[in-house]
């Protein structure tokens, strides 16, 4: 998701994420060169970031079921361009990091359009601990 020009292509939060309410536009780099993590950071204030990682490498199996209000939201025309992430904390030692399964980032590639999903009805962890699957 780079841009020609080498600049950071940026993403707009339809919704903001929740605390962060002044906070729509941000930009997606990658932190470790190997794909697997990501920082979120907001265009307008570089304090303001987040750790997150594409689910695959942690929970192959994890495959959110996006409702249709959040398509619509994110005016998502083709599923298939949707970008999941998963918000990583690192509280203390890298071993004890966690995701939040309930609550994914998606991205429409496309239009670059995102939104914090809540998985409503789901029984999915808020701190999954992280293991390299």
């Amino acid at each position: 998701m780079t841009e020609p020009s080498g600049e950071l292509p940026i993403i707009e939060f339809v919704t903001p994420m929740p605390g962060f309410p002044d906070h729509r536009r941000f930009v997606l780099t990658r932190i470790d060169g190997t794909d697997l993590l990501y920082a979120l950071r907001a265009v307008d204030d570089a304090e303001i970031r987040f750790l997150v990682a594409p689910p695959a490498p942690f929970f192959p199996d994890y495959a959110p079921e996006i409702d249709d209000h959040s398509l619509a939201l994110l005016q998502a025309s083709d599923p298939a361009a949707l970008l999941v992430l998963l918000v990583l904390s690192v509280q203390g030692a890298a071993d004890g990091a966690t995701a939040n399964l309930l609550a994914p980032i998606v991205v429409d590639q496309h239009s670059r359009r995102a939104a914090q999903v809540v998985l409503a009805g789901s029984d999915l962890s808020l701190r999954a601990p992280l293991a390299i699957a």
